[in-house]
Parts: C-alpha cells; structure tokens; sequence
C-alpha cells in the first residue's frame, strides 16, 4: 500500500501547480482512507468545484440473492482544474471507476483507485490526467451491494400473502443522506442534476421510478430492462426506484396528470380513498400555487417495512401502510383523517422541497414546515367535512410543548453529520414551522401570503433556496402582471413597498421573521390591566427554570421577538391588532373593559399570562357565557393556562376552576383539551403510586364528565369530531374503570370472538374493545393470534396497542421481545411498542430496562438520529418524575456518552423529566387538596 502512495503522490504535486484555491484545499487537509492512500478531502461538505449534471443510472436488483448490482455514468462539470473527483458512497462495493471525456474516450488506459473516507461516507476517484475547468466529463462506476436491512438506502421488505406465501420487494428511502447507500453520488441537496434510470428486472415484477416508463427492452436470461423518462432536476433524495409484485388503481386529474396507488395485492381494494384523496389534493395545489405539477405521473406506493409514515420522492411517494390505506370497515374517522392529511403533506412536497429545495439540511423547516402547514389548507378546502382547522390548534399546541424547553433550537439550525442532520426533522422544524406561517398568513392575509409564495416557487423553481429568499419573495409586491417569462419581478423602486402596514405601522417582515427563525423559544406575554391601559412585557418563556434561578438572566438575555398581537374585549366589535417589537408595550382601551382576551382563534405563536384580576375576569366570563369566546379562544386559554402552571407562573387551582365550566361546552375542541390535561396528570400520578389522590382524581373525572360520558353512542355515527371525541371519552372511561363502559366493550368483545372475528365493530371504539378483552389471559392469547394473521395495517396498530394495555409484565416483556426479533411484530414498529409498553404503569420501568439493555441493537436497526431513536429515548423516558430516576437516566446517557452527547433528544428527555419532578413538588399537594374539596 506505500508503494501506491508514493507512486501517485508525483502525480498529485505535480496536479496542485495547476490548481485553484478550492481544489488546493483537497490535500492541505488530509485523512488516511482505510486502503491507507491519503483521501484528498477533509470536510464532511463536498467540495463545489464538481457539479453533476446528468446520471446515466443502471440498477438490477435481485430478490433472490438479495443483492443489487449497478452501474452509473455521471457527467460532471468541472469548476476548476483538478484531478481529483470526490463524492459519496457507503457501504457499496465499487468494481470499477474511471473518467470519460466529452467524447466518451477514457482518460487513463487503467482503471482508477478508489479511495474511501468511510467517517465521512465520501469516496475519491484519481485521474492522472488534469480535468480542466469548464470542460464536462463521465465519471463511471459499476458498483454492487447486498439490499440493505433497515429502512434506508435500497433496502428489501417482505409481506405475507393470505395463503402464508413469503414474498420480497425492494424499495429506496434516500432522505436526508441514504441515496450513497444504492448508487455513488453527490448527496447534498444543492447539487441538482438530471436522472435517466434503468432498472432490469424479472416479468413477474413491477419496476417504479420517479418518472414513467419510456420503453422496456428484453435483455439475456429472460430478464426485461425498463428505461424511464429523463427526470427533471432534483436532489438526490428524491430519487427513487422499486420493485415489486404490487396491484394498483389509478386515475387522472383535470389536467392530465396519471395518479396511481400501489399496494401488496391482498390489500388493494383498501386503496381506493388514497386515489381520490390525491387526485382531489393534486388539482387544489396546482390552482392554489398557480403552478402545474411538473411530471406526467404521480404513483402512492404502500411499503411494508417502513419507518416513518411517508416520504415525497418526486413522482413515487412511499407510505407506511397506515399512512395511505383506508378500509371503512375497520378505519376510524381519525385514520380517514391521518390518510388524508399525510397525503396532502406529501404532495405539498411537490412544490415545497422538491421544485424548491432548501440550500442546506439547516433550513429543512422551508420543506417541512410548508409541507406540515399545507396539510391543514390544502385538506380544509378538499374535504371541508373533516373540520382539520381543529386539529392545528393541536400541531402548535406540540410546538409549545417542545419549545418552551431550554433544550429548543431555533427553526434555521446548523446541522452537518448524517446525525444532526437526521435530528432536523423534528418538532420545531414541522409543527412550529407550520405555526409561524399560520400566524404569518393571518398577518399578511390569506391573499397577500398566497400571492408572496407563489412568487418564491416562480423564482427558485428547479433550483435551492434558503430562509432570506423566502422573506424577500415575500416582500416583493409584483403584481402577477409583472412576471415575463416566468422571471422573478423586483426592482429598486419596490423598497417603499417592502414594509407591511400593520395596525397602521410599518413592518419589516424580513426583520420580524428573523426574530422566529434564528433565535430558539418563544415569548410569554404578560398582560396587567389599569383602567384602560394594558401594560404588556414580553420574555422568553421557559418551563424549567425560574426567575429565581441564578441562569435565568442569561436565558433571558438578548431574546425579542417582533410579535403580531391581537386581542379582544368585553366591549370590542373585532379583532385589535397590535405590533410589539420592544421589551414593554403599553396599549390604550377606548374604555374600561370587563375582560380582555390575547391571541384570538391562537393565530399567534406566543404564550399569555394576565397578572392581576385578568385571569378571574376569564374564569368568570366562561362560567357565565363562555360562548362569548370562540372554540378556538377557549381551548387556548385552557392550553395557556395551564403551561403556565406547569411553569410555575400560574396556580393549579385557578386553572383547575378554568375548566369547571366544561360542564357546559358543547365543543369537542376545547373540551378534549381540558379532559387531556386531566387524563395527564391521572396517568402521572398514577405511576407514582400515590393512592389517594390516583382515586380521587378518578371519581373527579368519573362525575364531572358523566354527562358526557353517558351521552356517547357505541356506534360510528355524527361528525368526524363527534366521532373522535367519542374514541377518546370511552377510551378513558374503561381506562378509569367506569363499570357501564367496562360491560358494553365486554359484551361487544365477546360476541366478536363468538362470532371468528366476522362481528363489524364500531371502528372508532375497536381499540377499545380490544384494551377491555385484552386484560384476560384468554383475550390477550386471541389478539395476539389475530394480530399475527391480520392483513389490515391499521388493525394491527389497533390489536397492539391493546396487548400492551395488560399490566401482565410477562406479556408486556413478550411483546417487546417479539417487536425486537421483527417477525411476527415488523421491526418498524418496535418503537411503538416499546412506546406504548412504556405508557401502561405496569411497563415503564420494563421498557426503559428494555432499550437500556438493547441500546446497541436499536441503534443499529433505526440509525443514530432517526424518529424512531428519538421516539424511543424521549416517550420511555417521559414516564418518570423522581430525582432518582433522573438521576439513573443521565447515569445512562454518560455511559453511552459517545452517541447521546450527537443527540438533542437526550437534552429534551432530562429537561422532561425535571419538568415532571418540578410539577409534583409545586402541584401534588394543591391538586389533593382540591380534589377532597370538590369531592366534599
């Protein structure tokens, strides 16, 4: 190996005398590869001076032998004089490399080293002949691999069809850095280029790319190759090929796009409602962005073994099974609605992040954030029935929860390993991202936001963007006239036109949006009233820490936010709208006011705090005529209300009295908000074995809701909020022990096991029939059978989430050990299993002793940084709130410090933990001695 060394390092001098300052950084900076040749690049970034244009792409799987071979012809365009190409590549057996001129002759009459950073995942190719700037060049490769285990890179799945028959299919899932695994390539999100794919296959099979099928030629020893349609410029982790055996049903849009769902053939007629979701969803984007869809063909595939719930490859996107099938039989009205908002999330992507795709995985929230939020549009305006403006008070609800912790980040983060890259996709990048464009569309208007984003997706089409150039398109007041050719309209004399007027003041958006980007947390509004002034203060609002603590004024020091208030009073006609951009505010009422109530419909990302008589004024204002505030008002006084308890700003008896008007809500919103934070604090209690209050709590919640516990119907009628208050009223009645529930699940299980499992249950109550036949050692033995037989995707969750309901630790430990041995239980979903074994009391100490035990073998099955890690760590750690346990929880994270000290996660999970030990010592007391109050 010296020997190569020292023959080729002549060479390379003799190359950097003619290099540029980029290219000499290539070995000023140098690592031993693991062939023991210096590597020629440093960075984990690659260098720019290569850009790829056009892959020529081969791939033959085969699903005997389980292994894929390839081969790719990339055509680069060189920025600078080098002879060095790196890029990236891992875990694949590269056979052959060499470097083709314009003209397809070789530059070198051998093959070439192949030279491997494997930290870094790159490899470096070597030509002994300078590649010159400005000239374009073929890198080729033939390269091989096994089909990967896991769910990235090209990597095998299997189903069972009815008659037992094992069957295999191959599948991609490239984002964020996964397309190395199946080809060599440059796998950064800036270095758009071309794809022509060809993939060769058997006839009993299906090959699917990103585009359609151009023609498919026949190919020794039986085989047939199709080639796809040349693809337009994307990313590499959009890229994406499949085989399989799979049946589809297909459609067309108004505007001649070809829609098809895919799924295993036993579970196709459960994709018909996918079909008419995306054809429907398709039509509304392209007339709400004014920008056609820009591929002939769109295909929805459902994959068996797949971890997290869809991915937007351009032209193929993949699902997990319950993300996209729907079977009315056994799908509740809360699964119609998941189907139907992960597909408008998905095809949001088609515009948001894959005609526009964010520079940098920093700035990932332009993909995912727009994606979360289009959801909620795109669904209200397609399928009005299913009320989703409901549920984004929840979405920004989740963005609180995460926030107003100190281990937050801000939404634009740095991210630059595979690992801190995979952690962006997170909360804040989805649900707070979604949450500040709600607010930004309420502050600009539905008109002027539409139109501002239409001109982002104009001007970076088929290109990159980053967090600036959304803001700029954004303050760029064209009018849809302006536009030539599709150019983006700006000129000097648009700058008057740059600032907002809002509440009659001027606005710098690109300023105000800055203060919600780039600084992590959110601001707590402190309103005090005096006479007709509101005095307002704002700060950053922070859970676990007080202003007693003696970090508190670092923690404060430098945040502000420019916050889009807006308000309402016992006097006022309409909304009042208020810029604060300082410290302080002070805001003059017309007169004096019987209440005042901050962020009307949560429009706003903030929290509010009214010192002084304010929170009386509400609590009494509900009692008499809550309806004098909207739904959405009153379930964001309760959600306030009581994360200020939580952060020790509020008493748990003045937000325990809050929700004691609930006994007279009619609205499903705000009342499962109130009964959540009950069923919170059972459950905490609970866990903790703190008998009294665990009993009285649940005679509390028992009598209170009574009324509307004994108003619920066993059946699937009314609307989907009804039907989803329903699922969640019963749910918890049987969880508390109410004996009429108990009686009418029990009898609705029996006869379903009288009857082989032909009786049809009311869908949105199986789960609960399920959990209350389950507690018998004869029905858990009955689930757990028809869990191993069912096809139905969404009935298994179901049937699992009921078998880890037993408080059996035996069984408990069964489920576990069968979800980590990934046959009957699929291996994608051993994170919910060892999540919801984690909620029963019985098994938290039980799965948290279980991922302790397997750390290593979970990492390895899910990657370091993936949701199911982060799922993992954050839902078994949730459980706990003892000094002990946290304490044996950092004990751990130190003796995996290699890993956790890469994770954010392990931060969220301590910060939890204290959160829970702080809310009992401050709380436990007061809520025994309400309860005993109420309770007489």
């Amino acid at each position: 190996m010296y020997l190569l060394l020292f023959t080729l390092l002549p060479v390379v001098l003799r190359s950097l005398a003619h290099a540029t300052d980029s290219s000499s950084d290539v070995l000023e900076n140098t690592h031993t590869a693991t062939n023991e040749l210096s590597f020629p690049w440093s960075k984990v970034r690659l260098p720019n001076y290569i850009v790829p244009i056009h892959y020529h792409l081969l791939i033959h799987p085969n699903l005997t032998t389980l292994r894929f071979n390839g081969s790719v012809s990339i055509e680069i365009d060189v920025k600078n004089n080098t002879n060095w190409v790196v890029l990236h590549s891992k875990n694949l057996e590269i056979t052959t490399a060499t470097v083709l001129d314009e003209k397809g002759d070789h530059l070198s009459d051998k093959v070439l080293p192949v030279l491997e950073y494997t930290p870094h995942e790159q490899i470096g190719i070597f030509s002994p002949k300078i590649l010159t700037s400005g000239e374009k060049y073929f890198l080729y490769l033939e390269f091989g691999a096994p089909l990967a285990d896991g769910f990235y890179g090209f990597y095998k799945s299997t189903y069972k069809t009815k008659q037992g028959e094992t069957r295999f299919m191959a599948s991609t899932h490239f984002e964020p850095t996964s397309a190395r695994m199946a080809f060599p390539c440059f796998d950064e999100p800036i270095f758009k280029a071309n794809y022509s794919i060809r993939i060769r296959r058997g006839p009993s099979h299906v090959a699917l790319s990103n585009m359609p099928i151009e023609q498919t030629v026949k190919v020794s020893d039986g085989l047939l190759e199709d080639h796809f349609e040349p693809s337009v410029r994307m990313s590499t982790y959009l890229v994406a090929f499949i085989l399989c055996d799979f049946k589809s049903v297909s459609g067309r849009t108004s505007t001649g796009i070809d829609v098809s769902v895919y799924a295993v053939p036993d579970k196709w007629n459960q994709t018909h409602y996918a079909l008419e979701a995306a054809v429907r969803i398709l039509e509304f984007y392209e007339k709400y962005f004014n920008i056609y869809y820009p591929l002939p063909k769109l295909d929805l595939i459902a994959i068996p073994d797949f971890q997290s719930g869809a991915m937007e490859n351009w032209g193929l996107t993949t699902y997990r099974e319950t993300s996209l099938l729907y079977d009315p039989s056994i799908s509740s009205a809360s699964d119609q609605l998941w189907v139907t908002m992960v597909i408008g999330h998905e095809l949001a992507h088609q515009w948001f992040g894959n005609l526009v795709t964010m520079e940098w995985w920093n700035d990932i929230w332009l993909n995912e954030g727009f994606a979360r939020y289009m959801e909620f549009v795109s669904v209200d305006a397609t399928y009005p029935k299913l009320r989703v403006e409901d549920y984004l008070l929840d979405t920004c609800f989740a963005a609180v929860g995460r926030d107003s912790l100190n281990s937050s980040r801000s939404i634009s983060s740095a991210a630059e390993n595979p690992t801190q890259i995979k952690e962006m996709f997170d909360t804040v990048s989805y649900d707070k991202g979604a949450c500040i464009l709600h607010m930004l569309r309420h502050f600009l208007s539905d008109e002027v936001f539409q139109s501002g984003i239409v001109r982002y997706l104009r001007r970076f089409k088929y290109r990159n963007a980053k967090n600036e150039d959304l803001w700029e398109s954004l303050v760029n007041t064209c009018s849809e006239d302006d536009f030539t050719s599709g150019e983006y309209c700006y000129s000097s004399n648009q700058a008057t036109k740059n600032a907002y007027r809002y509440a009659g003041e001027h606005i710098d958006l690109k300023e105000m949006m800055h203060t919600w980007t780039l600084q992590k947390g959110m601001p707590l509004i402190t309103v005090k009233r005096q006479g007709s002034k509101l005095h307002l203060q704002q700060e950053r609002f922070l859970k676990t820490i007080q202003p007693t603590d003696p970090v508190w004024p670092l923690l404060q020091k430098g945040y502000l936010w420019h916050i889009p208030l807006t308000y309402k009073t016992s006097h006022s006609t309409h909304d009042v709208k208020h810029i604060m951009k300082t410290k302080t505010d002070v805001i003059r009422l017309d007169g004096d006011v019987d209440w005042v109530k901050f962020n009307t419909d949560m429009t706003g990302y903030y929290i509010v705090h009214y010192e002084g008589k304010g929170w009386n004024d509400l609590i009494k204002l509900l009692r008499v005529n809550h309806s004098a505030l909207s739904f959405k008002d009153r379930a964001n006084l309760i959600h306030n209300a009581f994360q200020l308890v939580t952060a020790g700003r509020l008493s748990l008896t003045s937000a325990l009295d809050l929700i004691s008007y609930l006994k007279s809500e009619t609205h499903n919103v705000p009342l499962l908000q109130g009964l959540g934070y009950l069923e919170t604090f059972y459950k905490m209690i609970e866990k903790r074995n703190i008998a009294d209050v665990t009993q009285n709590l649940k005679t509390y919640i028992l009598q209170y809701f009574k009324d509307v516990i004994d108003k619920q119907t066993w059946s699937n009628e009314g609307t989907l909020s009804d039907r989803r208050l329903r699922s969640n009223v019963l749910s918890l009645a049987c969880d508390l022990g109410y004996p009429p529930c108990l009686e009418r699940a029990k009898g609705f299980f029996d006869d379903w096991v009288k009857s082989n499992s032909t009786l049809s249950l009311p869908s949105d109550l199986m789960e609960t029939i399920y959990v209350s036949g389950a507690q018998s050692d004869e029905g858990w033995a009955y689930l757990l059978e028809r869990y191993s037989n069912s096809i139905c995707a969404t009935e298994k969750y179901k049937l699992l989430s009921a078998l880890a309901s037993n408080r059996d630790l035996d069984k408990l430990a069964r489920l576990l050990e069968l979800g980590m041995e990934g046959k009957v239980i699929r291996t994608q979903d051993l994170s919910t299993v060892i999540y919801i074994v984690a909620r029963n009391p019985a098994g938290h100490f039980l799965a948290w002793n279980f991922v302790k035990k397997n750390w290593d073998e979970l990492v390895k099955k899910f990657q370091l940084g993936s949701f199911s890690i982060r799922n993992i760590i954050i839902g078994t750690t949730a459980q706990f709130s003892s000094r002990e346990e946290l304490a044996e929880i950092k004990a751990f994270f130190e003796s995996i410090r290699e890993q956790s000290s890469q994770l954010r996660a392990t931060q969220v999970a301590l910060e939890n933990v204290e959160k829970n030990i702080q809310w009992l010592e401050r709380n436990l007391e007061t809520m025994r001695t309400w309860l005993q109050t109420r309770l007489g």
